[in-house]
C-alpha cells in the first residue's frame, strides 16, 4: 500500500491525453532549469545525459535505477531555456505490467515559470489512447512522482536518498483510476 499521495492528473491538449504532475520549488527558475538540464546536477536525482543538444538528440541514462540500465536516445523537440523543453525517445517501449504489450514512444517535457522566487514545474508526458495509455500512466506515474520529489529534495539541498521508492511503488491504482 502506497503511503505517498500520488499527484498526477489527466489533461487533454491538442487532442492528446497528458499525464501532468506539478511541483513548486523555492528556487529561481534558472536554478531549477539547471537542476533539470545540467548532467552533473541531474545525476543527483534521476540520471545524466551526453551528446550535443544542438544536434537535436542526446543520450540519456537513468543512473538512479542502477548501473545496468541501458542508455536511451532522445530527440530534443523543444529547448527554450529556462522555461520549456520537450524530448521524445527513439525506441518504442512496452507499458504493460509484464512487458508484453503494445510498444509506444515516450514524449515528455517540463514547463517552468517563476513568481516571487518560487518556480512552478509542470511535468507533462503524452499518453497513447486507450488501454495502453492507462497502462502507461499506471506504470510511469508513481515513478515520476518519486523522481520529481527527488528533484525537489535536490534543489532544497536535502538528501535525495531519504525519498524512499517503497512508499511510491504501489501508487499505480491512483493512475489507473485517474486515466481509466
Amino acid at each position: 500500500m502506497s503511503t505517498t499521495v500520488m499527484t498526477g492528473r489527466r489533461e487533454e491538449r491538442d487532442g492528446r491525453t497528458l499525464l501532468v504532475i506539478e511541483r513548486e520549488l523555492r528556487a529561481p527558475v534558472a536554478d531549477v532549469w539547471a537542476a533539470c538540464t545540467e548532467p552533473t546536477r541531474m545525476e543527483r536525482w534521476i540520471g545524466t545525459w551526453s551528446g550535443d543538444p544542438a544536434s537535436g538528440s542526446v543520450t540519456f541514462r537513468m543512473t538512479a535505477e542502477g548501473d545496468d540500465v541501458a542508455a536511451e536516445e532522445m530527440d530534443v523537440l523543444t529547448c527554450e531555456p529556462p522555461h520549456r523543453f520537450v524530448v521524445r525517445g527513439r525506441t518504442a517501449e512496452s507499458f504493460s505490467e509484464d512487458g508484453s504489450g503494445e510498444k509506444v514512444v515516450w514524449e515528455m517535457g517540463l514547463e517552468l515559470t517563476e513568481a516571487d522566487g518560487v518556480t512552478s514545474l509542470r511535468f507533462v508526458q503524452v499518453l497513447v489512447p486507450g488501454a495502453t495509455g492507462v497502462d502507461m500512466a499506471a506504470s510511469v506515474g508513481p515513478g515520476w512522482d518519486y523522481y520529481l520529489d527527488r528533484l525537489v529534495a535536490a534543489v532544497d539541498g536535502r538528501d535525495v536518498a531519504a525519498i524512499d521508492w517503497e512508499s511510491y511503488a504501489s501508487g499505480s491504482a491512483h493512475y489507473r483510476q485517474t486515466f481509466g
